[in-house]
Parts: structure tokens; C-alpha cells; sequence
């Protein structure tokens, strides 16, 4: 289980000169801090798949680094199966497999070398590691390039080795961050049968993703932020409800909704 409670973040704006006219009529801009996220809140319980869904510069890669422990939050918790990760971060980061977009492989080792190498990091034994690698190389089918070094590998390929050296250690959460950008059909496919097989082993897995046939394949729940702020959160089925069976329809009207209370509120402010 994975408990996310109100969850803020901001940072710096080194030159506001150099923003976009988008970027300063983003609500979130006040004077030389940009408010990333806001007020985030949501769980994923054992065997859950989360689909976390929202705009482009919603705030979601910052929530994510902020479970991962890579960001420090500026207000809120964060709770992996009871242990806070703003407290014990050594020990939330043993429960958590993370899969960040900019994740990137050490080109001149092999596959098998970079996740052997992340196996040492969390402090398993050899033969754990090998045990691992060759259960992962099956799930993930890398067997036929997994000792060739990954400077050569596909987006595909390396994808499923960022994966496997992501799980390793067997996490208590795995959190990804669009895991299948850039990836074919069938790699695509492999992931997601991956992401099946997790929650199959009890494992809640948050999936941050744009494809929403892949939320409709995989997920459980859903939470929608838009703006830094949770906007729905709730079962797959609820959010089918909100606009007769549609995700993608479901999708808008979250938004529209967020954008017809701006109005209003903008209305009765002035």
C-alpha cells in the first residue's frame, strides 16, 4: 500500500523573463515561484494498478520523483506499507521500484550488467542477482540481446532492461513513469503483460500514462491532477460514469470541470 496525502511542491524561477506567455498566465506562477504541485492526494492498495492521467505540465513527473524520494516535498506525506519516505528514505527507497521517463542505461556495460549492477546497490547476493535476472529476462523477453552492451539497444530494449533493473529487488510499490513511450506494439505489449504479472504477485503498481487504452487494459483506479491538484480519484468504473462509458470523454470533462470553476471564480473575484 501507497498512501499520498496532500503532496506540495514548488521551486524557483531563476529568470521570468524567459517565460512562455502560457507559462505566466499558469495560475501556479507567484512572482518567483512556480507551484508545481499543490495538493496531490491518493492510494494505490496491494494488487491496484493506478493510472495517473493528466495534461502535459499537470504536475505528475514531480509527484512521481517526490515518491521516489529523488524530490523533497515542501508539505505533505507519503506513507509506503507504514513507513514514511519524507522520514526514512533509506528504507522507503528498499519498497520502492521506481522508473523515472529520463531513466538511462550505462552504455558500455551490458543489460545484464546494469541491472546486476543496481542488484549490488540493494544489497543482494550473487546468486539472488543471477536468480532474478533470469526470471526477469524471460517476463521481459531479453534474452536475445540482455550481454550485448546497451549502447546499442532499441528504445524498446532498453526500456525493458530500465524495467528490470528498476525491480530487482523485488519492491513492495513500483511506480512508473510512462513506461511505454516510444516502444512498438509488441514491446508495448510486454510491458503491460509485465505490469499484469505484478499485480498478480500483490504488487500495487502506479502507472503514469497518456494512452488511454492502456488505463482501460490495466488499471484498476485512476486519479486525474490538472493545475498541480488532484481533480478525480477513484475506481475505473466511476470514471467510465462520468461521461457515459468514454475515458477519453471522461478524461475532458475532469478538465473542463477544473476550467469552468476557474471562470466562475475569476467572475465572482471581479
Amino acid at each position: 500500500m501507497i498512501e499520498v496525502k496532500q503532496l506540495s511542491k514548488k521551486f524557483a524561477v531563476e529568470n521570468p523573463k524567459k517565460l512562455t506567455e502560457q507559462e505566466r498566465q499558469d495560475p501556479r506562477l507567484k512572482g518567483r515561484f512556480f507551484q508545481s504541485v499543490l495538493d496531490v492526494s491518493f492510494q494505490c492498495a496491494p494488487g491496484q494498478v493506478l493510472g495517473l492521467l493528466g495534461p502535459n505540465g499537470a504536475g505528475k513527473t514531480t509527484t512521481l520523483r517526490m515518491l521516489s524520494t529523488a524530490l523533497q516535498p515542501d508539505g505533505g506525506q507519503v506513507l509506503v506499507n507504514g513507513v514514511d519516505v519524507l522520514e526514512k528514505p533509506l528504507v522507503a527507497r528498499q519498497k520502492l521500484g521506481f522508473l523515472s521517463g529520463s531513466t538511462g542505461l550505462y552504455g558500455r556495460l551490458t543489460g545484464r550488467e546494469n541491472i546486476e549492477y543496481f542488484g549490488k546497490l540493494h544489497g543482494l547476493d550473487n546468486e539472488t542477482t543471477r536468480q532474478r535476472i533470469k526470471e526477469l529476462s524471460v517476463l521481459l523477453d531479453m534474452e536475445s540481446f540482455l550481454d550485448r552492451r546497451s549502447e546499442s539497444y532499441s528504445t524498446g530494449m532498453k526500456q525493458k532492461a530500465s524495467i528490470a533493473r528498476a525491480v530487482i529487488h523485488k519492491p513492495e510499490v513500483v511506480i512508473l513513469d510512462e513506461p511505454t513511450t516510444g516502444l512498438d506494439i509488441m514491446a508495448t505489449q510486454t510491458v503491460l503483460q509485465f505490469i499484469k504479472r505484478l499485480t498478480e504477485d500483490g504488487v500495487p503498481v502506479i502507472f503514469s500514462t497518456h494512452h488511454l487504452d492502456e488505463v482501460s487494459e490495466l488499471c484498476s483506479h485512476v486519479t486525474v491532477i490538472d493545475q498541480g491538484e488532484t481533480r478525480f480519484n477513484g475506481d475505473i468504473d466511476a470514471f467510465r460514469a462520468l461521461a457515459d462509458n468514454s475515458l477519453n470523454d471522461s478524461f475532458l470533462s475532469v478538465l473542463a470541470d477544473q476550467s469552468a470553476n476557474t471562470v466562475s471564480s475569476s467572475t465572482v473575484a471581479a
